[in-house]
């Protein structure tokens, strides 16, 4: 099981970056799917998850709104789109397999850093 974080970087406060993750290694397209992240001196926090099939969705209610979580499966490939960022979403971002209760691998991580 392999998966590769990318887009993350530094944008100012309401700004929007847009994470991919390539996925490898396992059958994407029948697994369930997690963005999670871990912001300077704290745990881990789930963040979103996306049914096998991409209908649905489930944020946490400090990113709904304004993050949106999608999947090209036939690119086996997860993305999250985030828009009006806030410096307290600032945090190494991951990928997931699995959902919320149920996550059994996560990537390496790409940083986002809100800040003006």
């Amino acid at each position: 099981v392999q998966l590769v974080e990318s887009g993350g970087g530094l944008v100012q406060p309401g700004g929007s970056l847009r994470l991919s993750c390539a996925a490898s290694g396992f059958t994407f397209s029948s697994s369930y799917m997690s963005w999670v992240r871990q912001a300077p001196g704290k745990g881990l926090e789930w963040v979103s998850d996306i049914h096998s099939g991409g209908r649905t969705t489930h944020y946490t209610d400090s990113v709904k709104g304004r993050f949106t979580i999608s999947r090209d499966n036939a690119k086996n490939a997860l993305y999250l789109q985030m828009n009006s960022l806030k410096p307290e979403d600032t945090a190494l971002y991951y990928c997931a397999r699995g959902p919320a209760a149920h996550i059994s691998t996560i990537g390496q991580g790409t940083q986002v850093t809100v800040s003006s």
